[in-house]
């Protein structure tokens, strides 16, 4: 085994040292909202404090951060959640992208990118089907945040602005995706009012309508029309047939706690993978760099088992204590060189991820994590003129290859943790393949390193990626200039990342037992915030 800190002696800060009305930390008694931008965290907030639970106050949220974070998810893309009711009883919700029924991969078009990249969108089926199996509010209401950002605008934020610029290539092609993106003959600037009104016209024919108008009505008609004429292959029967669907849930332990997460299309078997391997290990008596090399070797073991979940349900093996153990076992044999990862998708090996993450808890006990996204930047690029929004990248190379009816998995793995019963921790994150190694890494802050979960979340993390371990090493990070000669002289070949956001955006919520409040906290990496309702 790796050797241990000697004398119990930690090389951390177990103390978080954000400043008073930090936005992106909020603590109450009455629950938390925490997401990627502080309008979506406001919508959720608006919601509880109305008297609604926490799914109600997550689907405004979702349809929110449809409407003000368009690079990373919208109404054209896929989602996934898991929900904790207060009673304790935890279920999910698979609403990812699925390839047409009628879809024919020998035939079909491969692209990174434009019609034939898209697929049967799942986000309204989801939030909607979330809201009315769990939620109290009418839909109107709950979307009504979202419909009043669209129609009467809101100031893109810098990190957004960014985002659409890369893409300005990409957007000028489309002629859709032109009209919205573009202001004169450019991006949007930060700051820059953005008003969508075709995408409030959208939401609102959803919000009086329900779901049906965007899989059988008005909506899917319009999305067929534009799609097949331009060489996709969405189609009405597709859309008509598409439910969203009850989630499996794979569990496991880490050290006491319960962890719940979703099975495929979620990698959230993998996620508990990791964290089975780690508790055979002290990894609370590790420094830093001991820590960094165990949580590397972890990741590069249960990574090599992602290909496996496509061949059935080995989810009972995957989260197996007595396999976890036979990995970590070899730890001790294992050195960076031969720990190579085998390529696969793009999406496995995309630098940055492109998605969205919410947390959300009441005071009554009630928790979700939901996660939506829309693939690489801007996902497919293609929006349909007359509806305003994005549609993800699902079929042509991205994902792997599909068969017709077959939904996308990739890396996203909502995750919910308990302690005897009572809540403890409710967290996801972006990223793409850095999903679930940023939301193990943070569990194993909060639960080995005794960090609050300001300070875990803030804490440099590392990737395994190939035949070498990645480290965040931007300014503020964690990590530092011996950390990485400590790391190299354990035998590990270290690449150091200098670029705020390339290790997975997390946003969670923590319950405190004993003093019965929530602490919300947003990745500091990101543009996000948290908020917590007076009421």
């Amino acid at each position: 085994m790796l050797a241990a800190c000697t004398g119990g002696e930690q090389a951390y800060d177990t103390q978080s040292h954000v400043e008073a009305n930090d936005p992106q930390v909020a603590t109450s008694v009455n629950g938390a909202v925490s997401s990627a931008h502080p309008l979506a965290t406001q919508a959720g907030v608006d919601i509880l404090e109305m008297g609604g639970n926490a799914v109600d106050a997550a689907v405004a949220t979702g349809f929110a951060i449809a409407v003000v974070e368009q690079s990373m998810n919208g109404l054209g893309g896929r989602f996934q959640a898991i929900i904790r009711q207060s009673d304790g009883t935890i279920s999910g919700i698979d609403a990812t992208t699925q390839a047409p029924l009628s879809y024919d991969p020998e035939t079909a078009t491969q692209s990174r990118n434009g019609y034939p990249t898209i697929g049967v969108p799942g986000v309204v089926k989801g939030l909607t089907t979330l809201l009315e199996k769990y939620g109290t509010m009418d839909l109107a209401t709950v979307m009504s945040p979202a419909i009043n950002y669209a129609r009467n605008g809101y100031n893109i934020l810098p990190g957004e602005a960014a985002r659409h610029a890369a893409a300005i290539d990409h957007i000028r092609q489309y002629e859709g995706t032109s009209m919205y993106f573009l202001n004169g003959d450019t991006t949007y600037a930060p700051g820059t009012l953005v008003v969508q009104k075709d995408l409030a016209n959208t939401l609102q024919l959803i919000a009086d309508q329900g779901p049906d108008v965007f899989y059988k009505g008005e909506i899917a008609e319009k999305m067929v029309a534009d799609v097949q004429a331009n060489g996709g292959y969405l189609d009405m029967e597709s859309l008509a047939a598409y439910e969203a669907r009850e989630a499996k849930i794979v569990s496991g332990s880490y050290r006491g706690y319960d962890i719940s997460s979703l099975w495929m299309p979620s990698y959230g078997a993998i996620t508990i993978e990791m964290l089975h391997i780690m508790e055979n290990l002290p990894m609370g008596d590790y420094s830093e760099t001991e820590w960094g090399s165990a949580f590397f070797q972890a990741n590069t073991m249960a990574y090599k088992d992602r290909r496996k979940q496509r061949s059935g349900d080995i989810s009972a093996l995957l989260t197996s204590k007595e396999y976890a153990k036979q990995k970590a076992d070899s730890i001790t044999m294992l050195s960076g060189k031969e720990a190579a990862l085998v390529a696969s998708e793009e999406e496995w090996l995309y630098a940055d991820g492109h998605t969205t993450h919410f947390s959300v808890a009441d005071k009554e006990g009630n928790m979700l994590a939901v996660t939506q996204t829309v693939g690489p930047n801007m996902g497919s690029k293609v929006a349909s003129p007359g509806l305003g929004f994005l549609y993800a990248t699902t079929l042509g190379g991205y994902l792997g290859d599909f068969q017709a009816g077959q939904r996308a998995s990739s890396h996203i793995s909502p995750t919910i943790i308990t302690k005897d019963g009572e809540p403890f921790l409710v967290l996801g994150a972006a990223g793409g393949s850095r999903i679930p190694t940023a939301i193990v890494q943070t569990i194993s802050r909060v639960i080995d390193r005794g960090m609050d979960l300001p300070t875990a979340m803030a804490a440099g993390r590392v990737h395994s990626v190939d035949t070498a371990v990645l480290v965040e090493m931007h300014e503020g990070t964690t990590w530092s200039q011996e950390d990485i000669t400590a790391l190299k002289a354990m035998g590990l070949e270290v690449v150091e990342v200098d670029r705020t956001g390339a290790f997975g955006r997390v946003h969670a919520i923590y319950f405190d037992a004993a003093t019965q409040t929530w602490t919300g906290s947003a990745d500091p990496d990101w543009e996000g915030t948290s908020e917590a309702p007076e009421k």
